[in-house]
């Protein structure tokens, strides 16, 4: 009993020494990868075992092939370990570094739709207030002369107007999310699509004060879905338009490289922060103050989604949007494939 004791306490001294030593390594390590905390754990796991059962051998005076074949039995047994445990530490450092990866991409998700809903939600109450207060007017008489009348008259459909588009934003928007986009691609001239789109901001931009130059030539074919890519080039220059100061320019031209064809929508906003570009496309942002949409103008109340619907529809056709600052302002530059 009392070599028993004597050969516990041995070998407890042993791996208790190598487990301090891991502990210590442990701890220079807390900023590593979780494969080499589990491979780490497992090579102290081992090494106290070996260290045991080295000190146990030697105080029992085995004899040079007692001890070899112990430690070979050891050393097989410390190598099927670690590989397994690198193996799975892997996967588990995989499994953890994805599911972090899951809640963060949900805590952005969960808190985009709150601020979605806050601001169509401001969106929306603003107009049916005013709907509201021309539509009770007109009922009680407050108001009775005919060019009056024909204001408010004005007024509602213009109201009516806005909450239409925001409706439609957020269908176009709720069909890219939930990919149940459906495109019918064909070969479109890119010049056709970006003639009607200024044709369709023209009003607008000459309210405002606002020039809009297109190239003459130059205008390749490209591979999309007209009714989306119309809503992309359409967008995208309402944004321009909204927020360009009066007098300024808005400037459309495209190209082609090698298969794949560009537009670019050129304004001059002043610029826009850097630290606000990665987050343009997203769904309801609106930026800084200074870059609100000017009052009256026909993308308010758009809720910030006229950006996030270009990007989703320029990737359903698998390109991609970019937008940089220029001298003066800033341009945004779409590209697809050519046809």
């Amino acid at each position: 009993m009392r070599d028993l004791a004597l050969i516990f306490g041995m070998s407890l001294a042993a791996a208790l020494g190598v487990g301090v030593a891991g502990a210590l390594t442990l701890r220079l390590l807390r900023a590593r990868s979780i494969t080499v905390h589990v491979c780490m754990l497992l090579t102290v796991t081992v090494a106290a075992v070996v260290a045991g059962v080295v000190v146990v051998a030697q105080a029992m005076f085995l004899s040079p092939h007692d001890l070899q074949v112990v430690l070979l039995t050891v050393a097989a047994a410390a190598a099927v370990s670690l590989a397994v445990g690198w193996f799975f530490g892997r996967r588990l450092a995989t499994a953890a570094v994805w599911a972090d990866q899951a809640r963060e991409r949900e805590r952005r998700i969960e808190k985009g739709r709150r601020d979605l809903v806050a601001w169509v939600s401001h969106d929306l109450r603003t107009p049916l207030a005013g709907l509201r207060a021309m539509a009770e007017a007109l009922e009680d008489g407050v108001v009775a002369d005919a060019a009056t009348v024909a204001e408010y008259h004005r007024r509602i459909r213009a109201q009516t107007d806005r909450m239409t588009r925001l409706v439609d934003d957020l269908f176009e928007l709720s069909r890219i999310n939930a990919g149940a986009l459906k495109l019918s691609l064909s070969a479109v001239p890119l010049g056709e699509v970006v003639s009607d789109a200024l044709a369709g901001t023209a009003p607008l931009a000459e309210a405002r004060r606002i020039r809009l130059v297109a190239a003459e030539s130059g205008w390749p074919t490209v591979l999309a879905s007209e009714p989306e890519l119309a809503r992309v080039v359409g967008n995208l220059l309402l944004n321009a338009v909204r927020y360009t100061p009066s007098d300024g320019t808005v400037r459309v031209d495209a190209g082609r490289e090698s298969d794949a064809a560009w537009l670019a929508v050129a304004d001059t906003c002043g610029g826009i922060p850097e630290h606000d570009l990665p987050r343009l496309f997203d769904v309801a942002f609106r930026g800084e103050p200074a870059r609100t949409p000017h009052p009256g103008s026909a993308g308010e109340g758009s809720g910030g989604l006229g950006l996030a619907i270009v990007r989703g529809l320029v990737e359903a056709h698998g390109g991609r949007v970019d937008v940089h600052n220029v001298a003066g302002g800033c341009r945004f530059v779409v590209r697809l494939h050519a046809a």
